[in-house]
């Protein structure tokens, strides 16, 4: 086996500081798309196709994003990455914590099956029932896409409020029941939730996201303030990942009315800019100490 790989679609700042911190222990990564890769099954010594490494494999790979594509393309990428893992390369996050966090439903199963504390979530494809479950809730439902990311697609459904169609949610309602938060109502109220960002089976760093509406993504507009990566809300971040097999994970976490913690969703390929600027500490440094073998992984 020789070097280490990042798959990115593009050289941004996670992967410049990527690179950077890997550079600092000796390891000069190459970066590749996974768009440029495939399968070579009778030509390279191990089946694959690899730009730049020929019969060669990676040591370890670092998988910064999957790039979006058709249904066969998407999982054309993701067989690499299982590929991969099967020759024994080192990935993070692999084939399966990237599916099982992509599909939200999964990830929330796997939460509950774990103990985790998790909101209750309705998942279906009949329109009908879906109807019924937001009428008969105990509050407002939260509407997400399936598949989505940095706060995208979500809707806040009170009890007889309108769904939309099928053909726009993909066919699949991911419903879950809204948390409110503690004590804090009021037109001005300020919404808060938590990333945790996991590393190896270790609560690195976290945040408080906090928002006057009660979509608290950073992308979306959300302030972060540092908090301690400690005690419950570092426990439960940690199961978590565990829970989805990640390596890696942003873990978002939130206190209900009377302030207990909730899991709400794990991301395999998280974004950590947000992160740095709020606690000063860039998961680059983590990252690619975990990737070489510094620290053992989850």
């Amino acid at each position: 086996m020789a070097g280490f790989v990042i798959f990115a679609e593009r050289v941004d700042w996670h992967t410049r500081s990527l690179v950077a911190a890997l550079k600092a222990r000796g390891v000069k990564p190459r970066i590749v798309s996974l768009r440029a890769c495939g399968f070579a099954v009778g030509e390279t010594a191990h089946g694959l196709l690899l730009p730049g490494f020929g019969d060669d494999l990676p040591e370890a790979c670092f998988v910064r994003s999957v790039p979006a594509g058709t249904l066969e393309q998407v999982t054309h990428r993701l067989g690499v990455l299982h590929a991969l893992a099967a020759l024994g390369v080192r990935v993070m996050n692999d084939a399966r914590a990237i599916e099982r966090c992509v599909d939200k439903s999964a990830t929330t199963f796997l939460l509950a099956h774990a103990g985790l504390p998790t909101p209750r979530t309705l998942v279906m494809e009949d329109a009908a029932t879906a109807r019924m479950l937001v009428d008969s809730a105990p509050g407002d439902s939260v509407l997400k896409p399936l598949f989505g990311a940095q706060g995208r697609g979500l809707e806040r459904i009170p009890p007889k409020g309108a769904l939309p169609e099928s053909e726009q949610v993909g066919g699949v309602y991911y419903l879950q029941d809204f948390v409110s938060a503690p004590a804090q109502g009021g037109p001005d109220a300020i919404h808060e939730d938590f990333r945790v960002f996991v590393v190896g089976a270790r609560a690195e760093a976290a945040m408080a996201r906090r928002a006057k509406g009660w979509i608290t993504n950073i992308h979306q507009g959300a302030t972060g303030a540092e908090v301690a990566a400690e005690g419950l809300l570092a426990d439960y971040a940690v199961r978590a990942a565990a829970a989805v097999g990640a390596s890696y994970a942003g873990v978002d976490l939130i206190r209900d009315a009377e302030g207990r913690l909730k899991v709400l969703e794990v991301n395999s390929m998280p974004a950590w800019h947000g992160l740095f600027d709020a606690t000063g500490r860039n998961m680059a440094e983590p990252l690619a100490a975990c990737l070489i073998g510094e620290r053992v992984s989850a």
